[in-house]
Formats: C-alpha cells, structure tokens, sequence
C-alpha cells in the first residue's frame, strides 16, 4: 500500500491509499474525487517520499500537527485588537504599582489601604499566596507596544 497526496483543480489537498503506484495511474476515471469538492479532475501534489531506515517501517504514519496559526490571521488579530484595547482601558482607569501588586491588593483586601482599581506584576508563587488568602483579582495578559 503507497499513500499518495493528491490534489484536485479547485486547490484542494488530500490523501488517498493505493495498492501500488500503478493502481494510482490504471485508476478508473471518476474513481478518484475530491472529498472537499467532487471535483474528479484529480493530481497526484508534490510530496516527499517517507523512507524506513534500517528496513522498519516508521511507528506513525500521521502527519506532522500543522503550524500555529499566525498572529496576523484575521481572529487572532482581531482578538490581539481587543486584548489591546482592554490593556489600555485598564492603564486608563486604574493605578499602576509595578511589582508591588500582591502586597498592596493585600492591604486594599485587610482594609489598610483605600480601595481602588490596581495592576502591576506578581511572580507566580504571590499569585498563589493571594489566592490562598482570598484576595479577589484577575490575571490577564499584557501585550507588549507596537510601534504603529
């Protein structure tokens, strides 16, 4: 058994077994249809040949997982937009205490300090403590600048 990439006209790619590379080009017409499209028009796509070393076989015959997507894509960049209005939104309203954020959302949740809207950094271990302790927060991320 050989697995062939193919490809239909409409740009559509897809796998398919064959017996041989023969059965591929004895392959009644028709036989062979884009699972997208229908499309019969169909072509073997460029791919590269899998070879065994040392006479096994390959363990997994899946595909690689395919790339992230890209932080340009259209939801992501409409979610990056969105992230980056809400960071700004925050910086607008609330007042920033850099790496002094668990100690003062302690003292603003025992009553030492006035409430008020804070953010600013905390190292993993201060955000357990402050959850252990009950202090009310989010975490959220925060994008870096861009220059545009």
């Amino acid at each position: 058994m050989i697995l062939f990439n193919l490809k239909c006209s409409s740009g559509h790619d897809f796998d398919m077994w064959f017996r041989n590379g023969a059965a591929y080009e004895t392959r009644v017409a028709g036989a062979v249809t884009c699972p997208a499209c229908g499309s019969v028009d169909v072509t073997k796509a460029p791919m590269a040949p899998r070879i065994a070393r040392g006479g096994r076989e390959p363990e997994s015959s899946s595909p690689p997982p395919p790339p992230p997507p890209s932080p340009s894509s259209p939801p992501l960049a409409e979610m990056a937009g969105q992230l980056r209005a809400l960071c700004r939104k925050v910086a607008e309203t609330c007042d920033y205490v850099g790496d002094h954020f668990a100690e003062e959302a302690r003292r603003i949740h025992y009553g030492e300090s006035k409430p008020r809207n804070i953010y600013g950094d905390a190292s993993p271990s201060e955000v357990a403590e402050l959850r252990d302790e009950g202090v009310e927060f989010q975490q959220m991320p925060w994008l870096p600048p861009t220059n545009s």
